[in-house]
């Protein structure tokens, strides 16, 4: 008799896996939106929790104002999302446009100029290589101005991919407002049925889901809201001393912030250098100076104050964490590959304190 359990006992997991990779199969188109449905719900579930309460209503209409605060704050999440995100957007692409029909104009009106340093920089590889190797100033002149008539056209034919890509983005959007709604509305609900469903010791499940809201807060706080803040300061600095293509070199100062070392300075630092050889001393100073304290040395004071030490991370670390999970996940990467690496060193904590546990028992 107990050979015949066993075999059911098999049978039966068996028949779980498949169920469990089918269900992952059913529900991995939307994993995008679950998942930064889940980080958004968790940022804002203490300021849902105090509109509700902060209503006073009796119980009879309990119901109906947690439904309204729950589409309120889906709606203006999604909101603030969408309408910051549409004005970048379409300035990056009108810049880069911009810059690289200027570009384009330059060489074109001015061909002596492009023509004359790229002459001297065949000088220096011809004397350095010795004469065996010769460049054609002319043959390269023109494949650049090529070039950047290619680019030019690529970007402005790139309309149809960019209104699908527009199309995908507002539908996960919309469904980013259908789960923030019943998060919001069912969240305690929704969150014991799936950690149910997890075959782990309830107190390890626990430290694991406290470990994933410490971070995904962190996360945030610590590092997007800090680089926003500093893209956004360097925008404004970048507007008052009318630095072509601010909005590009805005998105790269968000980018480059979570570069460890180097951080906001990559960009605004080789600005200034431009601007003091274009013969501007003073202003390449002074905007080198402002930047220096409104900008980089905002990192060194917010993020101490948001992140508390909840992240007991390097920075290096958090930085390839981010790096290797946008190359493997994509987008989701910027908060899957930090928190994989959090969820690891957790997992293996619990691991070597049961393991010496059971050893000194």
């Amino acid at each position: 008799m107990p050979r015949p359990k066993k075999i059911q006992n098999w049978i039966f997991l068996l028949v779980l896996f498949v169920l469990f990779i089918l269900v992952c199969r059913v529900f991995a188109p939307f994993f995008s939106v679950f998942l930064w449905s889940t980080l958004f719900y968790i940022l804002l579930k203490p300021l849902h929790n105090r509109m509700v309460k902060n209503f006073g209503i009796t119980k009879l209409r309990d119901k109906a104002v947690r439904v309204f605060c729950a589409a309120f704050l889906a709606l203006g999440t999604v909101t603030l999302i969408l309408i910051p995100l549409a004005f970048l957007g379409f300035q990056f692409f009108n810049q880069i446009r911009e810059m690289l029909t200027s570009l384009r104009d330059l060489f074109r009106e001015r061909p002596e100029a492009l023509r004359q340093t790229l002459e001297d920089f065949a000088s220096v590889v011809r004397t350095v290589s010795g004469g065996r190797l010769t460049l054609d100033a002319s043959s390269i002149q023109g494949e650049i101005i090529s070039s950047l008539s290619a680019s030019i056209q690529r970007i402005l034919s790139s309309g149809t991919t960019a209104f699908r890509t527009l199309g995908r983005f507002s539908l996960n959007l919309a469904f980013m407002v259908f789960c923030l709604f019943f998060f919001f509305l069912d969240g305690s609900y929704l969150g014991h049925l799936v950690l149910r469903a997890i075959p782990i010791r309830s107190d390890y499940l626990d430290q694991l889901v406290v470990k994933f809201k410490e971070m995904a807060r962190s996360l945030f706080f610590g590092y997007f809201i800090v680089a926003a803040i500093q893209a956004v300061s360097a925008f404004g600095i970048f507007l008052i001393f009318r630095v072509r293509g601010a909005p590009v070199f805005s998105v790269l100062t968000l980018i480059c912030a979570f570069i460890p070392m180097l951080g906001a300075g990559a960009v605004w630092i080789p600005l200034g250098i431009v601007r003091i050889v274009s013969g501007d001393l003073a202003g390449g100073l002074v905007f080198m100076g402002i930047c220096s304290v409104t900008v980089s040395l905002m990192d060194n004071i917010l993020r101490p104050l948001f992140l508390h030490d909840r992240v007991k991370l390097h920075p290096l670390v958090i930085f390839f964490a981010i790096l290797g999970g946008i190359m493997a996940f994509g987008f989701d990467g910027l908060i899957l590959g930090p928190v994989v690496v959090v969820l690891f060193l957790t997992v293996l904590d619990l691991f070597l304190s049961e393991h010496k546990i059971t050893e000194e028992s």
